[in-house]
């Protein structure tokens, strides 16, 4: 199994060879669905939180007493279903949402996605990016450039979630000069999981021999 290799002017630069035992896998939904939701649960933090009955102030006197008012009996103002008590089974922010994903299982999910971005051709293997200095500039020629490949037409022109740029390595340069693209995120290749690459479009994986060695790595 070959796919062709670019360069950052958009101009093919000779071919890859992938290995059949990661993009020859089959698109598991029941696996993937199970791997990004529990990825997005353990992300979740706990903000909304309700005081309860023993929370909330005031409250300490009965507001009158048992019988002969005619009114019905209450104990305390700090009730739930009084103005101003606490509130009964509302949210609380000691809450877990932590959802234990094996690192088999999330590894399995992340190469199920790149062999179906492959068939579906929205993955692209560029062989270097590179520039001297950071520049806005630079990357937009990039962009527009590797707009031109025939299937990575919205490169440049889908407004969020167009590409995630995964490297090699830490490029600085590379990163500063993407930074202000609302629809691009640049991200060292072995940090890119399962959740990110289904929220962007297309991947482009640059040094396409060293990120290959990465991931066969992976599956050992």
């Amino acid at each position: 199994m070959e796919t062709t290799v670019y360069n950052q002017k958009g101009e093919s630069a000779g071919k890859v060879a992938l290995p059949e035992s990661i993009f020859g896998l089959k698109w598991n939904a029941d696996l993937v669905h199970q791997v990004v939701v529990s990825m997005q649960s353990s992300a979740r933090h706990s903000i909304a939180n309700t005081k309860t009955r023993g929370e909330v102030s005031g409250g300490g006197k009965k507001p009158w007493q048992q019988k002969g008012t005619g009114r019905a009996r209450h104990g305390s103002t700090r009730s739930p279903i009084w103005v101003g008590g606490g509130v009964a089974h509302g949210p609380r922010k000691e809450k877990n949402y932590d959802r234990k994903v094996n690192k088999k299982t999330k590894v399995k999910a992340f190469l199920t996605i790149l062999a179906q971005k492959h068939r579906d051709g929205e993955l692209l293997f560029v062989d270097t990016l590179s520039f001297g200095a950071p520049k806005a500039k630079d990357a937009k020629i990039v962009l527009m450039a590797l707009s031109k490949i025939k299937g990575f037409e919205k490169l440049a022109t889908k407004p969020k979630n167009a590409a995630i740029i995964a490297v090699d390595k830490k490029h600085p340069e590379l990163m500063k000069s993407f930074k202000n693209f609302g629809n691009v995120e640049v991200e060292e290749f072995r940090t890119v999981n399962p959740v990110s690459a289904l929220n962007h479009k297309y991947i482009v994986i640059t040094n396409p021999a060293e990120s290959l060695k990465m991931l066969e790595a992976k599956i050992k």
